[in-house]
């Protein structure tokens, strides 16, 4: 068998190939969410990404005997390591086959890049930002998967192990909750009661307010405001803020994103929930996550009439000056019933840190299960 060669990307060619790798190893596995193959070329073209306004990356493929059989980015947010006080290169969009020599040729590549750009360790699976998939899945290898995060067979964090020089920097956990047949008793209790104390109210989006009268800027301030201390975490810039406003909300139906404002602040909004019909087996219908020339129908059914048995809780965040009013639970009173009228069973939340109890507390009223785990890795150059 002939060695490992590991090939920088350099063109749109090589990026072509990045992007299908994915599409190829995952092919007819029932959990993995693919993602749509123009998301990843916005995503990942240097040209596209807002993120690339504090952001370097390089893309690296592995090869063996002329066949592709791995990919890995090599990512610094200057941001987030001037935040943190880190020299951190991230990898990230890591596939690759059942091969030691496979995952330890691209992590090298990575340690290498990471060394001549002045680094002092390497940490992983991360994206750009914490809008993109974070963590590896160490657990829940048999439960479906979601948009917003990564699926990896069981064997990747196996490599992680077997290579040595790795110890675990974060765990993040992802809950299953069931739609309950009514609306708890104590979210209503509370939600009546923080509206009369602290005039806090439920608001409902129209599309003109989405696109003429700033809302959708207001709704990344708050997540901006959410998790600007969490692990990692870079704040969106404008030019990201300007994109994620086209990305989740130029499509989202209104009925499933809700803001939470407070009338004694002028109508200041202060918590935001984004919920969306879940896609992952519409995109798995897409084939190398192209919408052409049957997957949009797909995804359609699912996005727009509700043909899906999960939502997915997108993005969830409440100011942290307001957590402790309660303000979630005007959030889940007012989801709750939209999610019984479109016949969803349960929902997935995006991945939470493990020690991150005040968000996993927000779940304590409802039948929940907590189906995944997910690691980032760390190690010293």
């Amino acid at each position: 068998m002939s060695s490992v060669e590991i090939k920088r990307v350099t063109d749109k060619k090589g990026l072509e190939a990045f992007i299908q790798f994915h599409y190829d190893l995952y092919r007819g596995n029932p959990y993995d969410a693919p993602n749509l193959h123009f998301d990843e070329v916005n995503t990942l073209s240097k040209d596209k990404n807002a993120a690339f306004d504090f952001c370097e990356a390089e893309y690296f493929l592995a090869y063996r005997d002329g066949k592709t059989v791995g990919r890995v980015a090599a990512i610094i947010n200057n941001k987030a390591n001037a935040r943190w006080n880190r020299k951190s290169v991230r990898f990230g969009w890591i596939d690759f086959v059942d091969d030691i020599e496979v995952s330890t040729a691209l992590l090298k590549a990575v340690e290498n890049w990471g060394r001549e750009h002045g680094m002092t360790e390497i940490v992983g699976p991360l994206g750009f930002t914490d809008m993109d998939p974070e963590g590896m899945l160490i657990y829940g290898y048999e439960e479906l998967g979601t948009q917003a995060t990564a699926y990896n067979y069981p064997y990747y964090p196996k490599h992680m192990e077997e290579m040595g020089g790795w110890r675990k920097d974060n765990d993040y956990v992802e809950y299953k909750l069931y739609v309950p047949e009514k609306v708890p008793e104590k979210y209503q209790k509370i939600a009546e009661m923080i509206t009369k104390r602290y005039n806090l109210h439920v608001k409902k989006l129209t599309k003109r307010e989405v696109k003429k009268e700033g809302y959708g800027q207001k709704i990344f301030d708050v997540i901006n405001g959410t998790f600007g201390n969490l692990y990692g975490y870079s704040e969106l810039s404008q030019r990201q803020i300007d994109q994620y406003v086209k990305m989740y909300l130029k499509m989202a139906d209104l009925n499933l994103v809700t803001l939470i404002e407070d009338r004694n602040a002028d109508n200041k909004v202060v918590g935001v929930g984004i919920t969306i019909p879940s896609l992952t087996r519409a995109l798995q219908k897409c084939r190398n996550g192209r919408l052409w020339p049957f997957g949009w129908w797909h995804v359609a059914r699912a996005l727009f009439f509700h043909k899906t048995d999960v939502v997915d809780l997108l993005l969830i965040g409440i100011l942290p000056e307001y957590r402790s009013k309660g303000a979630n639970a005007l959030l889940f009173s007012d989801l709750i019933p939209w999610y019984q009228k479109y016949g969803f069973k349960w929902g997935e939340t995006h991945v939470e840190m493990e020690t991150n109890e005040k968000v996993q507390s927000q779940w304590q009223y409802l039948e929940r299960e907590c189906h995944k785990r997910r690691r980032c890795y760390v190690k010293e150059l």
